[in-house]
């Protein structure tokens, strides 16, 4: 028997923010949203004859504030009955709110010179987190977690977009849910947002090549170039096409990339700056200090990968 799969969408910002229930005889809901989203989960969930308390599953797909935000919030709903599951890599962003703005202080805030850069992404957290928890379980990647009969999740490391995230496999039917693993090109911003470039289209090549999903199912609806997002739910060839975009994107943005050696906070006039080269080749011309940047979120990894590689 196949197990439903149904999206749990919640208003935030310019896109929106989805998150998606699985509905085995052990609930389990895939993404949390941030503080307000658990509220308009419950509603869904009662429209469907499911409540909220059973659901015994909160599957992390990595640690950004707009998928984990909700996470204690929910779990409290379920009476702290729930298993709360995140990777290791990403778990310090489910623990702390202060994780968030050091992630924030080490890349991208090192070129927005924003003097109140700091100040807004605390004042972020603490509006957009209900809570810091530690996580009942860990993953490294590898693991297959029992829903309850014979539904089954496969758990795949996709690091790139971050170093935990991973991708949940509902087993038998193959329905993949990547969060943000799977980029394309980019949500409202315009651009596609990874901290690590290499891992990032590793990964691709991973689903793509080795997972080869039936459904994919997407944090965001994301989309390609000047086009219209297909949704969130991918069938078999929107999800082949887009796995494939998402690499041509990636070797397009690696491109243009300048030779980032050196770079760092500049007094160029240049909202780019020190990436302006980059952004021009790209033809981008989003605003690179909307949060959650991802123009230098993913600069700034290809310049780490650059120093990396001249260091060897």
């Amino acid at each position: 028997m196949s197990v439903a799969v149904h999206p749990l969408f919640s208003p935030w910002g310019r896109f929106g923010l989805y998150s998606f229930l699985i509905d085995a005889p052990e609930l389990a809901v895939v993404d949390t949203g941030i503080t307000s989203s658990p509220a308009a989960m419950a509603k869904e969930l009662t429209r469907l004859g499911r409540r909220i308390e059973d659901v015994r599953w909160i599957l992390l797909t990595h640690g950004h504030i707009d998928h984990v935000g909700g996470a204690h919030a929910l779990w409290e709903l379920t009476g702290r009955q729930a298993q709360v599951v995140i990777h290791e890599a990403d778990a310090p962003l489910l623990r702390s709110r202060r994780a968030h703005v050091e992630e924030y202080l080490t890349g991208r805030g090192r070129y927005l010179n924003d003097a109140e850069g700091e100040a807004k992404v605390t004042a972020a957290t603490e509006a957009v987190i209900s809570g810091e928890m530690e996580p009942t379980m860990l993953l490294k990647g590898g693991e297959t977690l029992s829903l309850g009969g014979d539904a089954t999740v496969s758990v795949h490391s996709v690091p790139g977009h971050t170093p935990g995230s991973v991708a949940y496999v509902l087993d038998g039917q193959n329905d993949v849910f990547v969060g943000d693993a799977v980029q394309i090109h980019g949500a409202a911003n315009g651009f596609p947002g990874y901290a690590d470039p290499g891992a990032y289209r590793t990964s691709i090549e991973y689903l793509r090549d080795r997972v080869r999903p039936s459904r994919l199912f997407l944090g965001h609806p994301y989309r390609l170039q000047n086009q219209e997002p297909p949704g969130v739910e991918l069938d078999r060839k929107q999800a082949e096409s887009m796995l494939d975009a998402s690499l041509d994107i990636e070797a397009g943005v690696r491109a243009a990339a300048c030779n980032c050696q050196g770079a760092g906070p500049t007094t160029s006039n240049s909202p780019y700056a020190p990436f302006a080269s980059a952004a021009a080749q790209l033809g981008y011309d989003g605003d690179p200090a909307l949060e959650p940047s991802p123009f230098f979120t993913t600069m700034h990894g290809y310049h780490t990968q650059d120093t990396q590689e001249k260091n060897r």
